[in-house]
């Protein structure tokens, strides 16, 4: 795998967001597409898209469907091999259908678990069991 470039958030921020910037920011947004279009073999950890997440959310304050196209764009390009891409995959779903993307990456990568232990009943516990996921949910008494 060393043929391919490892991508870091601020690359792929400066790719997918389109903002009023500054000519330093702007010639970054130029690299990252050239890159990001080049067809060069490129690699995305979950932890970078964790913080992805977070950073279009957080900072570029986008609604949750904005930043599942993101992903979803993201994990269709082909020369991009993103790190556990199926279980992602399922996580950007949930993201979509109103889960927090990190409570989703979390359970999707519990998959081979009986259950998720967590004390997070008012929100990501309480919509999982609602909506029967497997691993099922656990809250340790």
């Amino acid at each position: 795998m060393r043929d391919c470039v490892g991508l870091d958030t601020n690359v792929l921020a400066r790719y997918f967001v389109e903002d009023d910037a500054d000519a330093v920011t702007q010639k970054q947004r130029e690299a990252a597409r050239r890159l990001i279009e080049s067809g060069r073999p490129l690699a995305v950890a979950k932890t970078v898209l964790l913080e992805f997440e977070w950073v279009l959310r957080g900072h570029y304050e986008l609604e949750r469907r904005d930043v599942g196209a993101a992903m979803l764009h993201l994990l269709a390009l082909p020369q991009v091999r993103i790190e556990d891409r199926e279980r992602v995959s399922a996580a950007v779903d949930m993201l979509l259908d109103g889960f927090d993307f990190a409570d989703a990456l979390h359970h999707v990568s519990y998959r081979d678990c009986e259950s998720v232990a967590t004390f997070d009943d008012r929100r990501f516990a309480r919509r999982a069991q609602a909506r029967a996921l497997v691993p099922r949910i656990y809250i340790p008494v």
